[in-house]
């Protein structure tokens, strides 16, 4: 069996961005643990705002594709007025079951203030909707600016737990998923 590929989806638009820091450590792991990794970083692709109309606009067919490819998939984000970012939405409406059905997924959420429970419990509904096996290990990186500093992280801790949502994307790639549940089985628009 070839060794699991991981992709990292990056929520998050700033340049210094957290979110991209965290992403990209459990992507590390997730290459010393024997996968391979691509980092899906939302600022290098057009993905205009989604219209069921038009699903191949600007660099939709290329990003699908790179998310259909994986065995496991990363979410990250920065927790946004108690949610999840905005380009990340756009982006994973462009997908569907083909890209996240029965597929391994990772939540990572980073906030400027407290635990962005939130943000990581509406990413894991929507995982859950497409049909996905979302680990129970998440990743939280409330304060941000206390944690990484200079795109490295600081807190030994909090660099544990993305650690180990890397870890876990490698040893879960594979698992066998568990029956459809009801939100994918009500979720008749995903394949409009």
């Amino acid at each position: 069996m070839a060794p699991p590929h991981v992709v990292g989806i990056v929520g998050s638009l700033r340049d210094g961005s957290y979110t991209r820091v965290g992403v990209r450590r459990a992507l590390d792991e997730a290459e010393s643990h024997g996968a391979s990794s691509e980092l899906l970083d939302l600022r290098e692709y057009d993905l205009p705002v989604f219209d069921a109309d038009h699903r191949d606009a600007g660099d939709a067919p290329a990003f699908t594709a790179a998310v259909r490819d994986a065995d496991s998939i990363l979410l990250g984000t920065p927790m946004y007025h108690g949610s999840y970012a905005s380009p990340l939405k756009n982006a994973l409406d462009y997908c569907g079951f083909d890209e996240f059905e029965d597929k391994t997924v990772g939540l990572l959420a980073v906030a400027g203030g407290s635990f962005p429970i939130t943000a990581l419990d509406h990413l894991r509904a929507v995982c859950r909707a497409l049909g996905s096996w979302v680990i129970p290990h998440q990743a939280a990186i409330p304060k941000a600016r206390n944690e990484i500093e200079d795109g490295a992280f600081v807190d030994e801790g909090t660099e544990e737990r993305v650690a180990t949502l890397g870890e876990e994307a490698v040893k879960y790639a594979n698992i066998e998923p568990d029956p459809q549940c009801f939100e994918a089985a009500q979720n008749v628009g995903a394949d409009d």
